[in-house]
């Protein structure tokens, strides 16, 4: 038999081992002798001492107070790790693995995985912790963690919101399955900074086109990021988009129909001419119906930037650039009404597209000009006005 005592608390049972009584030395808690059995059950008792008093120390990583019965029910198997963060969020991330390519993008299970480690690395570096109980999270913990974010890991305002939204996910669902009484998130506010979202200029967005390139790797990379430019397609949509998404639409053109991976949204965008012939200069040159060679996404905004740098422009050129270009230069900035610009973008609500898109002052100048000549009639009447 065990007995795990703590603070005049016991928490006895059986080890599942017999041996004789005559053999037994009952104050050293072993087996006499030096025979094999002896030796054999001695080991086995000496490795359950020793699971128990880890088991005893990761539950005072974990917990504000540690019990013999919880210490038991560690070292039985009894799931006690089931009310702790990180197991928490291990068995959610388990779940995402298997959503991958259903649900989920793998760069969405991923981004998950980062916001565990980040908090493993918090809690050992901060907390001087390996895990901790889901009831011990509270709004110091919380805000503790931000701030190791923005301070240690060195991240920006808007990227720590992104992974504290993702850790609320966490919590949230902990609260919603009864693992907490309330939400410590509750209190808890987000605070976002208004970023300028960049793009490409139309005569900057010629200078990349013209731009003259020996890589083919290269010119693979600015031709895909040329077609979102023109399509709003964002990088995980392009890499998807196969045979079957180009269809001949009610106006007789040629449209991309496809759905966002991110949202689901239906995104339907009609070919322009330089897409087309994007299209149609990697007919047949890549695998399992795919239309376009999408690199990888970190080895292609490297590319990018690259490019942009030998092109001479300010502004750091990623795939992400070319839907806010869409957005701006190509569909706005010439007229087309942001309620369409919203639809071809794939946005459930047309204030996404507001954040993404900026009025430029070109637009602005030509709107005034056409307001200048349909005010042409009281500009006269006031000339006369004065005349009198």
């Amino acid at each position: 038999m065990v007995r795990i005592t703590i603070n005049g608390e016991s928490a006895p049972f059986s080890l599942k081992a017999e041996a004789k009584p005559e053999d037994w030395d009952t104050k050293a808690g072993r087996l006499r002798g030096r025979a094999k059995e002896a030796a054999s059950l001695n080991s086995y008792i000496d490795e359950a001492r020793a699971k128990i008093r880890k088991h005893f120390r990761d539950l005072c990583d974990r917990e504000s107070v540690v019990t013999a019965t919880m210490v038991k029910d560690a070292f039985l198997g009894f799931n006690t790790h089931k009310d702790t963060l990180l197991c928490k969020f291990d068995h959610f991330n388990e779940i995402n693995k298997t959503l991958i390519g259903k649900e989920i993008t793998r760069t969405t299970y991923l981004s998950y995985v980062n916001v565990r480690n980040r908090l493993y690395e918090f809690l050992r570096k901060k907390k001087n912790k390996e895990d901790i109980s889901l009831k011990d999270i509270s709004l110091q913990f919380i805000t503790d963690f931000e701030r190791f974010l923005l301070i240690d890991c060195g991240n920006c305002r808007n990227t720590v919101m992104i992974r504290m939204f993702k850790f609320k996910r966490i919590v949230a669902e902990a609260h919603n399955n009864g693992l907490l009484f309330s939400n410590p998130f509750a209190a808890y506010k987000f605070q976002y900074e208004d970023t300028d979202r960049g793009y490409l200029s139309e005569n900057e967005l010629k200078i990349l086109m013209q731009h003259p390139i020996k890589n083919s790797r290269m010119e693979e990379v600015r031709d895909v990021f040329v077609f979102s430019c023109l399509t709003g397609l964002s990088y995980c949509d392009i890499k998807e988009l196969r045979e079957e998404n180009i269809q001949r639409s009610f106006d007789g053109e040629l449209w991309i129909i496809t759905k966002r991976k991110k949202t689901g949204v239906p995104c339907n965008v009609r070919l322009l001419s330089i897409p087309q012939q994007i299209l149609a200069k990697y007919s047949g040159k890549c695998s399992d119906g795919i239309l376009l060679p999408v690199p990888d996404n970190v080895l292609g905004n490297k590319r990018l930037k690259k490019l942009g740098k030998q092109c001479g422009f300010s502004t750091k050129v990623t795939f992400h650039l070319a839907r806010h270009t869409f957005a701006t230069t190509v569909t706005l900035a010439k007229g087309v009404p942001i309620e369409s610009v919203s639809k071809m973008l794939g946005h459930k609500n047309i204030n996404t597209t507001q954040k993404y898109a900026r009025i430029v002052d070109t637009k602005v100048s030509n709107d005034m000009e056409l307001l200048s000549h349909k005010l042409g009639g009281l500009e006269d009447v006031y000339s006369q006005m004065k005349a009198s």
